[in-house]
């Protein structure tokens, strides 16, 4: 029975999800999450109440994947700024692929639209990045002036806006693409001997191989 009410809950945050992404949480109602999950309004009020709870399933959903993310980028070995570069990637497929993340980045964006208090990504996301800017100038690799509390604040949230806008931006380019030229931009003045072509493509490099093993594990753990 417990498997089955799991079940039942993941299904029903899923097919939220994908409904809060297509039409936003104003243009989401417990009848269209009923129709879309095959599952009855009871059942919906049942395991989370109200769509309010429903919503702030989704975004707790999404800050519980952050751990999986961030894991392979505490190992050491790995110049911190590479790190920060290279989990910058994982984190932008997240919100560009995964509809949970998706639906989270929407539902953050309309929060004054929505009866609960949602928690925001900036804190977790500002910290990690604080840390491994911290890493950087304590090896010697940030330019003169760059204090890294300040620093990860704008870098996040410049981050964030740049993903969650990658579809509406002029040009037709991917959020990879756009990426890219983010962070070709942002190394260039957080650097102190500036090479920010060599070190995304190092960057990009290990996010590509993670990526590889990421979809092993997933592959073996579904057969």
């Amino acid at each position: 029975m417990q498997e089955r009410a799991r079940a039942t809950r993941r299904l029903l945050l899923e097919s939220a999800a994908h409904l809060f992404v297509e039409r936003g949480y104003a243009g989401t109602s417990v009848n269209d999450i009923s129709d879309h999950s095959g599952k009855t309004s009871g059942a919906i009020y049942f395991h989370y109440y109200s769509k309010e709870k429903l919503a702030l399933a989704v975004v707790r959903e999404q800050f519980a994947t952050w751990p999986q993310l961030a894991a392979p980028y505490a190992a050491p070995g790995v110049p911190p700024l590479e790190k920060l570069v290279g989990l910058s990637f994982h984190v932008a497929r997240a919100l560009s692929e995964d509809v949970v993340a998706r639906a989270g980045a929407r539902l953050w964006a309309e929060r004054q639209g929505i009866a609960a208090t949602l928690p925001t990504p900036f804190d977790v996301w500002a910290s990690a990045a604080t840390r491994l800017l911290a890493q950087a100038r304590m090896r010697g690799e940030l330019a003169a002036g760059v204090e890294p509390a300040a620093a990860a604040v704008t870098l996040v949230c410049g981050f964030f806006g740049l993903c969650v806008l990658t579809d509406d931006l002029p040009g037709g380019r991917g959020w990879s693409e756009e990426l890219d030229q983010w962070w070709l931009l942002i190394l260039k003045s957080l650097l102190a001997d500036p090479d920010a072509s060599a070190l995304l493509a190092r960057a990009r490099a290990r996010a590509r191989s993670r990526s590889r093993v990421g979809e092993v594990d997933r592959t073996r753990a579904r057969a």
